[in-house]
């Protein structure tokens, strides 16, 4: 492909009709099927397995999987404009779709062999198995190359023992891929991946974790204590978990910032459509400039985090690298969201303050997002490496 091509393809922002039918089907969806009953998933702290095996059912959970393993064969373009559809009104679901697909299935997609995609992958694309995540722990966050989690080898069998937390589908899993220390003197590079199963034995997890937000989304503790994981259940070349979960985390950091524009894109049109309900002093609170300047930069901002996102979405498509983008994307995204969710909050005075409104939800889902999957510190040393040479 010349450099012309490419450039004349970058420069377009019209999606292709694939890319246009997901998203209109994914919006009908979230509006009738999702948005009525999201305030009452929150409160409750309740997962939605219904909803999410009918995003099973439509493929939602395998978009850009490879059809040969049950996936939608999509790209990560039409993956933002889902997660981005379904955060609009429900993050905690977005980030189970998120966390399911480019996590847990990417890193089987990623370095699995055959055998393990046939037996993992076709049943996590479909939604027949929900997967799960395990990387961080309680004393290595940031630091995941100092992980405490072991997995010492005896005949056929790979023993583990340690804890993760912060485990996305922690307790609803059933497919998870776990990282651990395989040889401590090698550092980030004595790190393996391996994939466990609900129901082996001396496997746990605990109590779901209660949260500011995302109280929908299933988080908690997991436990191994001498759990026997078949060595066929190693996942990638012994020594590769860390740098494999690297590449992981580039694609996780696009879903992020997807979620992340999704959110703000709610906090957008209910502060417009409240601005223009409400009146004071005789006259719509949108016909004010102070309210006005609100909603343009959060318009503004908006659009701005949704082209970062699109196109680290898109170099990932096109095979190009896209770490740096990826990292710019989830920064830039994340800290907007916030912002425009407590400029939402100030729009709807102190209608905005209760859970009547959507706006307050938003403000307690969005600031996850500036902390998972690589906090913005940490973003911003990554972009330090690529920026300053």
């Amino acid at each position: 492909m010349n450099s012309d091509l490419l450039t004349e393809q970058a420069l377009s922002f019209d999606l292709n009709e694939d890319q246009q039918l997901i998203k209109e089907s994914i919006r009908d969806f979230v509006e009738s099927r999702i948005a009525p009953t999201v305030i009452e998933r929150d409160e409750a702290c309740e997962f939605p397995h219904d909803i999410v095996n009918e995003l099973g059912e439509m493929g939602m959970l395998g978009i850009y999987h490879d059809e040969k393993y049950g996936g939608g064969g999509s790209d990560a373009v039409s993956f933002a404009i889902v997660l981005e559809e379904i955060a609009r009104w429900d993050a905690s679901l977005a980030l189970t779709v998120a966390s399911h697909t480019s996590l847990c299935s990417a890193h089987i997609a990623l370095a699995g062999n055959e055998s393990q995609k046939q037996k993992y992958l076709s049943r996590l694309t479909t939604g027949e198995a929900l997967g799960a995540w395990a990387l961080t722990e309680p004393g290595s966050g940031s630091d995941a190359s100092n992980m405490k989690t072991t997995a010492v080898k005896k005949g056929d069998k790979w023993i583990l023992n340690g804890t993760k937390i912060f485990i996305t589908q922690g307790s609803v899993g059933s497919i998870y891929v776990v990282l651990a220390v395989t040889d401590r003197s090698k550092g980030s590079k004595g790190v393996t991946a391996f994939v466990l199963e609900k129901g082996m034995k001396g496997f746990s997890y605990g109590p779901k974790l209660k949260k500011l937000g995302m109280n929908s989304s299933d988080t908690c503790e997991i436990y191994m204590e001498d759990v026997e994981v078949p060595a066929e259940n190693q996942l990638g070349e012994l020594g590769h978990g860390f740098i494999d979960t690297m590449k992981i985390l580039d694609g996780g950091r696009i879903g992020i910032g997807s979620i992340a524009v999704g959110i703000a894109r709610g906090a957008f049109e209910e502060s417009v459509k409240y601005a223009q309900e409400r009146s004071q002093f005789g006259a719509p609170i949108s016909n004010f400039q102070a309210i006005q300047w609100k909603i343009v930069d959060m318009g503004v901002q908006v659009d701005a985090a949704r082209l970062l996102v699109q196109r680290a979405a898109w170099l990932k498509d096109s095979g190009r690298p896209y770490t740096k983008e990826a990292s710019m994307a989830k920064l830039f995204a994340s800290e907007m969201c916030t912002k425009s969710c407590l400029e939402a909050i100030q729009i709807h005075g102190g209608y905005g303050y209760t859970k009547e409104y959507h706006v307050e939800r938003f403000l307690r889902d969005a600031k996850l997002l500036e902390i998972g999957e690589g906090t913005s510190e940490v973003q911003r040393l990554v972009l330090a490496r690529h920026l300053i040479k």
